[in-house]
């Protein structure tokens, strides 16, 4: 059978079976007001992850309390571990751990439910994040296992088509033999203007920025290259300053924050501060996972994997320099990834060795962050995408 139709065939088969389990769902429920919040959860599903997930789950979140309600299972996939939302959230779209292609789903804006739509070729091995540009029309993927960035067209329709730029991320690696033996693109992330994009690379210690084209979709490197950071921290994620020129960098290795100064007109990234986001008297092994930022920008979220512990972080409205104000436990064993809800009332740290999602209360005057209400199980979740709550 020729490869082609042999691929094709699996691909229907894939579907067939997720749209079967979509539909044994609980039936649809009646309409809800605009400001009903659904929570998708993303996990880890196969052996070589050490998994135990099957799949995504829908949650639909009491905006008051932060509690969740469980309303559907897609199962039959694999990997879906980085999910996000696109245009007007009525798709969301997965990567697919140490796979190479990333699928799209309808969303039922009434029930927060998922039907499968279509899969597509990112070019790379192991997508890990993912990032749709501001007119919705293309969706970008770091590629981990390949070192490279690929961009996917968004049709009108919601489905993927195969990637039309491949962009491969190349300078010295780390001196980590075993992390940084090459490039390895963690994140893909827009600046607020929507002209640029960041990409850290844990492998070559660099920030990289690149301006992006709304017309043709494609990326082309800034004049002066990427942001160099400190040899051996590894950076993972970043997350921008809503309105000041500040980029904040994740370190995984290092297990650190660094604050950077962003010059859109020349395209540089200039270092300004690094923070460790443990607290001293922390002597055992821990790497940083995921960094959220508050809407305001006034105070910044890191996990960490191995203190299992959220480190908290004022921001300083003038200049985004960073100030510690404490750490808080995830109560479960390595938070891969936080996010806050809608709301800006909660923070959800996801355990993936523990198999839950801690809810915590944000206080809104000082940043700090409180249990609350029962954990909530769901095997090996690494990611959570809110929709709704408009």
């Amino acid at each position: 059978m020729p490869k082609q139709e042999s691929d094709e065939q699996t691909r229907r088969a894939f579907f067939g079976r997720a749209t079967a389990l979509a539909a044994a769902a609980p039936a649809a429920r009646p309409a809800r007001a605009a400001t009903t919040i659904y929570a998708y959860v993303g996990c880890y599903t196969t052996a070589a992850r050490q998994a135990r997930g099957d799949g995504i789950h829908v949650y639909r979140m009491d905006a008051e309390t932060g509690a969740w309600n469980h309303v559907q299972h897609l199962g039959d996939l694999v990997n879906p571990s980085f999910l996000i939302l696109g245009r007007g959230q009525r798709f969301l779209y997965s990567v697919h751990g140490d796979e190479t292609y990333a699928s799209s789903f309808t969303v039922d804006k009434n029930t927060g439910f998922l039907t499968p739509l279509n899969r597509a070729g990112t070019g790379g091995r192991n997508g890990v994040h993912q990032a749709i540009d501001p007119s919705g029309r293309y969706m970008l993927v770091a590629n981990y296992a390949s070192g490279t960035v690929s961009v996917l067209p968004v049709k009108p329709d919601g489905a993927l088509g195969d990637h039309i730029q491949l962009v491969e991320l190349r300078g010295p690696t780390g001196p980590h033999c075993v992390q940084q033996a090459s490039s390895h693109p963690h994140h893909v992330v827009f600046d607020p203007s929507g002209r640029f994009v960041f990409v850290p690379d844990k492998g070559l210690d660099r920030v990289f920025a690149f301006r992006f084209d709304p017309a043709s979709g494609r990326l082309s490197p800034t004049q002066h290259g990427p942001g160099i950071a400190r040899a051996g921290s590894g950076p993972r994620h970043v997350a921008c300053h809503p309105t000041l020129p500040i980029v904040w960098a994740l370190n995984e290795i290092g297990s650190s924050t660094t604050t950077y100064h962003w010059n859109a007109e020349q395209g540089v990234l200039r270092p300004l501060q690094i923070l460790p986001s443990l607290p001293p008297d922390f002597t055992g092994e821990s790497t940083a996972a995921e960094i959220a930022v508050s809407s305001g920008g006034r105070f910044v979220y890191c996990s960490n994997r191995g203190h299992d512990s959220v480190a908290m972080y004022a921001a300083d409205p003038r200049t985004g320099l960073l100030t510690s104000i404490g750490w808080v436990a995830t109560q479960g064993k390595v938070p891969r990834f936080i996010a806050l809800d809608p709301t800006q009332r909660f923070l959800y740290a996801a355990n993936e060795h523990e198999d839950t999602i801690v809810t915590f209360r944000m206080d809104q005057a000082t940043g700090r962050l409180t249990k609350t209400g029962p954990a909530i199980h769901n095997a090996s979740p690494v990611t959570i995408a809110f929709g709704g709550g408009a």
